[in-house]
């Protein structure tokens, strides 16, 4: 009953009641509204259900203590973000990498450069999540929504409260600084 009460608010109205009160029901709703997205993130970095299910639901429980620390203006894209770094550490630790013999063989072992495909996807991804802090604040914004969430023009303007010209040149520019900054990584 309290549910339903809740799902008519908005994301920022269920955080503050979450915060309140340390309400389940806020959450439990956050959750529903949310789930298909975390799995969706999981599901694109592991390739296993299994696995992207246990993750979204470790994320979901880690929320319980993560949302009361952080300042979150946009929960959405804040989800989405705590779910491509919970993703990445637990590829990173290995615990949940599986690849199978088919992957294996269809890619090689290593490239002609002696370095396994995945070794170098993983490290390809790194140098852009530290490129992607290094950009202002207003191009990281505008990129992450536009790449990131695949939001349009539109939805950002909305988001932000920048006008069309003003989303446009922090795409164009945080794209082209975000290529600049990854060459220069790849250079070092």
């Amino acid at each position: 009953m309290v549910g339903n009460i809740l799902k008519n608010h908005t994301d920022d109205e269920l955080l503050h009641i979450y915060r309140a009160k340390k309400s389940a029901d806020a959450l439990t709703v956050l959750f529903n509204r949310y789930y298909h997205l975390v799995y969706g993130v999981c599901m694109k970095y592991y390739r296993n259900s299994e696995n992207a299910k246990d993750s979204t639901m470790q994320i979901f429980e880690k929320l319980m203590d993560d949302i009361p620390k952080h300042d979150i203006q946009y929960f959405k894209a804040w989800l989405y973000r705590v779910s491509q770094n919970h993703c990445l550490m637990q590829l990173r630790s290995r615990k949940y990498y599986t690849v199978s013999f088919d992957e294996i063989i269809e890619q090689g072992v290593e490239t002609e450069d002696g370095v396994h495909p995945a070794v170098a996807k993983e490290e390809m991804l790194t140098k852009m999540e530290h490129a992607m802090t290094e950009l202002n604040e207003d191009q990281r914004k505008c990129v992450e929504f536009f790449y990131l969430e695949k939001k349009t023009y539109t939805e950002i303007m909305a988001l932000t409260g920048f006008n069309f010209m003003q989303v446009k040149s922090y795409i164009q520019n945080g794209k082209r600084n975000l290529k600049i900054k990854m060459t220069a990584a790849s250079n070092e």
